[in-house]
C-alpha cells in the first residue's frame, strides 16, 4: 500500500488520467469518427494529453480547493 502522504499525488494521477482519457477519447471521435484505427489514435492522443494533464491537475488542484472554500458556506454561518 502507499503512505498516506502520497495521497494528493495518487488523486491527481488518477484523476487527470481518467479525464485525459475520457475527454481525448471524444476528441478522437469529433475528429475522426469511428475510423479502423480509432483506438490506437485515441491511445496517442490519451498519451500527449495525459502528460500535460498530470502537472496540470498537480498546480491547478490547490487552486481550485481554495476557491471552493470561498464559495461554499460552512454549516455553522447560516
Amino acid at each position: 500500500m502507499i503512505h498516506p502522504k502520497f495521497a494528493p499525488y495518487l488523486f491527481s494521477l488518477l484523476l487527470s488520467g481518467m479525464m485525459s482519457c475520457l475527454v481525448s477519447g471524444i476528441a478522437t471521435y469529433r475528429a475522426l469518427g469511428f475510423v479502423p484505427n480509432f483506438v490506437a489514435e485515441w491511445m496517442g492522443a490519451w498519451g500527449s494529453s495525459w502528460l500535460v494533464a498530470f502537472p496540470a491537475v498537480l498546480v491547478v488542484a490547490p487552486i481550485a480547493r481554495r476557491l471552493v472554500a470561498l464559495l461554499v458556506r460552512s454549516p455553522d454561518a447560516a
